[in-house]
């Protein structure tokens, strides 16, 4: 349901009234709710589809670049995946009671630690329907009740997305209200909710850089941040030259507009002259723009490659688009270091044939995922086998990386005594 500004407040009560239910709410009771969601979308498939050609038509015209519309749109088999990944979540472990931990004190005491849900997730994203359904589904399965504001740009696809996912809440006995979209049109409102200690829980901000600042500069409650995913690879002196340019085009242009595409491909000086031509047209040939060093331009332009010099701060760029920076480096610890330096901690990967210098790599480089002869893409719930996933943190606490549903709980100590006295 879409509420209006002065409903804030009682949105999240309603919401927090929906977790206490959710937190206690059998398996069995949560996984059937999740499979009727995945029925409901596709009953509702050519409803969402309609509107999302709506929300596309109305970006379209407002001169939004086809990285936005890629990320807004919907088609039938994105349709389907969404559908495919709620069904899922109902085949995977439920973390809430999980015993983690357990040991005994001297004093004869029994102690276990064991999950137990956040509470209230408020969602902010911008551009990307989808997160309606993951968000809303991996709530669902541990225990949270979720509040949604999509933008405004996805209204009408996020409306009928939360329509589909209602009706199954209630076919399996759940509180509606563990499931509500907040209004877009009133920032009052979001700055009202970024403020509801003791109600909400925790935020979660998925979204271009100026959003994710806004929210944290303006909340009470606790954030999870990821300003940007400025993602490199690193191409190896000892690199199979077809896997990189397999991995660094995968990486780039499969979709540009997301978090874990690559903004940068690093090249040793060693392998620059035969893998620089080879990766360049293949890169071109897809659309992507290349913004090379002085070494990169000398390569490319002598191979008739189309390249433009790069400007220093093309470097640490998050281009989210046909674009890619391209820096030639002298050996592995001058990529450490620019990776160091302009690196957004959150996906990097080296391609490599040398174990000793994938091992340093992956050792070395802090971010969320570190990968070794894969492409950036792979950090993602989905594709680490999390299920679906919340978002991806870049911050280290409380969680680093693809959030699952896990990182949607918290755990809590339960000490089993015999009248032991302190």
């Amino acid at each position: 349901m879409t509420v209006a500004k002065q409903d804030v407040r009682p949105l999240a009560e309603r919401a927090r009234a929906a977790s206490r239910v959710l937190a206690n709410a059998p398996t069995q009771q949560k996984d059937e709710a999740l499979r009727g969601m995945a029925r409901h979308l596709r009953a509702a498939a050519p409803a969402i589809l309609a509107a999302s050609a709506e929300d596309v038509a109305a970006a379209r015209a407002a001169g939004k670049n086809a990285a936005f519309l890629d990320r807004l749109l919907l088609d039938a088999p994105r349709v389907a995946a969404m559908a495919r990944a709620v069904e899922a979540l109902a085949g995977l472990k439920d973390p809430v009671g999980e015993v983690t931990e357990t040991w005994k004190r001297p004093n004869g005491l029994q102690v276990r630690k064991v999950r137990l849900p956040l509470g209230v997730v408020l969602m902010i994203y911008e551009a990307r329907p989808n997160v309606t359904s993951d968000a809303a589904a991996l709530c669902l399965k541990s225990g949270n009740a979720a509040l949604l504001r999509g933008g405004s740009e996805a209204a009408r696809t996020n409306a009928a997305i939360a329509h589909a996912l209602t009706q199954a809440l209630k076919e399996a006995g759940l509180p509606e209200h563990a499931l509500q979209l907040v209004s877009t049109g009133e920032r009052e409102s979001l700055l009202e909710l970024l403020k509801l200690e003791g109600l909400i829980d925790l935020c979660i901000p998925r979204g271009g850089e100026g959003l994710i600042r806004f929210v944290v500069e303006n909340a009470r409650i606790p954030v999870v941040k990821h300003y940007q995913g400025v993602c490199h690879v690193y191409a190896h002196a000892d690199a199979d030259l077809e896997m990189a340019t397999r991995i660094t085009l995968n990486a780039k242009a499969s979709r540009p507009g997301v978090c874990n595409a690559a903004e940068c491909l690093l090249v040793d000086r060693a392998i620059a002259e035969h893998f620089l031509p080879e990766v360049g047209r293949a890169l071109a040939d897809q659309g992507v723009e290349l913004r090379g060093c002085p070494t990169t331009v000398g390569v490319l332009s002598r191979a008739g490659v189309p390249v433009k010099p790069a400007a220093e701060d093309d470097y640490g760029r998050e281009f989210l688009d046909l674009i890619l920076a391209v820096r030639v480096v002298k050996d592995l610890d001058a990529a450490l270091a620019h990776i160091g330096r302009y690196g957004s901690e959150h996906t990097e990967a080296i391609v490599t044939g040398d174990a000793q210098a994938a091992a340093r790599f992956t050792r070395e480089v802090q971010a969320s995922a570190v990968l070794w002869n894969a492409s950036t893409r792979f950090n993602d719930g989905g594709e680490l086998g999390l299920g679906a996933e919340i978002g991806i943190s870049t911050s280290r606490l409380h969680a680093f990386g693809p959030m699952g549903l896990r990182e949607l709980t918290s755990q809590k100590y339960i000490v089993h005594g015999q009248g032991q006295v302190r």
